[in-house]
């Protein structure tokens, strides 16, 4: 124990505080950046892939313009087969939505007499595949046969009501909260069938000017109250990595197609963001790896320095693990420091940009701190292993010197 003693003060004697402070705030950097990248990550992914997502690609609805011929004739111009696949092989076309409209009759009741206030109204209902419908999806879906049926509002409808009817009227304002609480009576008819259920709407559109009910239940509503019928789209939503591209607007141009609801500079916007955010991610992963590169280099320049006294400790007759257990007594010290200030640290700019994320994104849900927490224990073993390894192999190289 003495000798062991008298190791670690000979080495400890001559390592530099100043220098060791040096290594161990490089290492908690290079931790810190890694570790928060990761918690960062997994907390906007949402953001990124969620179908509500701010940076999914472009979307345009697309329409036919109507001419006197169509009026005269009363046909609704559609698309044909040939146009869609035309329009699913253009390079700008990520993917091409068709919307599904109801053949049968919408009745729409809401109140009761009992509360003295009742109203109904004839309505429509569309479908539209669920990777073309920009609202969060969580209370979408539901059996085609289900007695309560989720309803996507535009979001344009309400604000109609607010700020001009009931602006006009002196009527009260409505929230979505509340519009979401309210229960619908729904009246389906069709080929001499009546089909009751309760409509709920579920979210808001921004971008999609219609009502929307899910896919599977609009398919088997069409074939239960209007066998037979498959009418062509008379619309379609096509999903751009550019909305603003100049060969999209020639070919709808060219073509003689109508855009709903295009909005060019916040297409240009999106699009500049998803450049930046990639840039940034490069750049990060840049500095993770310089940084992680600094973690290893610290505790073998620690060596480096200790070469002559290593050389000494072994000509005196102490073993090559006695003199390195110092050493890796002082990286195993280090390292759980750098551990737990890491995670600290990642915990406190966390708490930093989640209520900006929180106004940036309303439906923002914070992720668990599992994965960061993971990669860092991660992280810290394989430089354990890593400084473990170097120390040894370094101790080695000089004892093998003296013993050829």
């Amino acid at each position: 124990m003495r000798r062991d003693n008298l190791v670690y003060r000979l080495l400890y004697r001559h390592i530099s505080r100043w220098q060791m402070l040096g290594f161990a705030l490089a290492n908690l950097c290079g931790m810190t950046i890694i570790v928060a990248a990761i918690q960062f990550a997994t907390d906007v992914i949402p953001m990124f892939t969620g179908s509500d997502s701010f940076m999914r690609p472009g979307q345009i609805v697309v329409t036919k313009q109507v001419g006197a011929l169509s009026t005269l004739m009363g046909a609704l111009p559609a698309f044909s087969d040939a146009e869609i696949k035309d329009l699913q092989e253009q390079p700008f076309t990520r993917g091409v939505g068709l919307f599904l409209p109801s053949q049968y009759r919408v009745y729409a009741t809401v109140g009761s007499k009992q509360m003295g206030m009742e109203f109904s109204t004839e309505m429509f209902f569309e479908s539209l595949p669920d990777d073309f419908i920009d609202v969060d999806l969580s209370q979408w879906h539901v059996s085609a046969t289900a007695d309560t049926i989720p309803i996507i509002l535009p979001r344009n409808y309400l604000n109609l009501y607010n700020f001009g009817y009931a602006a006009s009227q002196g009527l009260p304002a409505i929230s979505e909260s509340l519009v979401k609480q309210v229960g619908i009576r729904l009246l389906l008819v069709g080929h001499g069938v009546t089909r009751q259920c309760q409509g709920k709407v579920v979210a808001f559109s921004k971008s999609i000017n219609t009502i929307l009910v899910p896919q599977n239940f609009m398919e088997a509503a069409n074939r239960q109250l209007a066998p037979g019928r498959s009418p062509q789209p008379s619309r379609i939503v096509i999903a751009a990595d550019n909305a603003a591209d100049d060969a999209l607007a020639d070919y709808l141009d060219r073509h003689g197609y109508d855009t709903e609801g295009t909005d060019i500079d916040s297409a240009k916007t999106a699009s500049f963001l998803r450049l930046t955010t990639t840039v940034v991610i490069a750049v990060g992963l840049v500095i993770c790896v310089l940084s992680f590169y600094v973690l290893l280099l610290s505790i073998f320049l620690l060596l480096q320095k200790h070469t002559a006294i290593i050389d000494n400790l072994l000509l005196i007759g102490y073993s090559p693990g006695g003199v390195a257990r110092p050493f890796h007594v002082l990286a195993f010290t280090l390292n759980t420091f750098v551990l737990v200030a890491s995670v600290w640290l990642s915990v406190v700019l966390r708490g930093i940009y989640l209520p900006r994320l929180g106004l940036l994104y309303p439906q923002f849900s914070p992720s668990h701190h599992l994965p960061a927490v993971v990669t860092a224990m991660a992280l810290y073993g394989l430089m354990c292993v890593l400084n473990h390894v170097a120390i040894r192999r370094k101790v080695l190289g000089i004892w093998t010197i003296h013993e050829s």
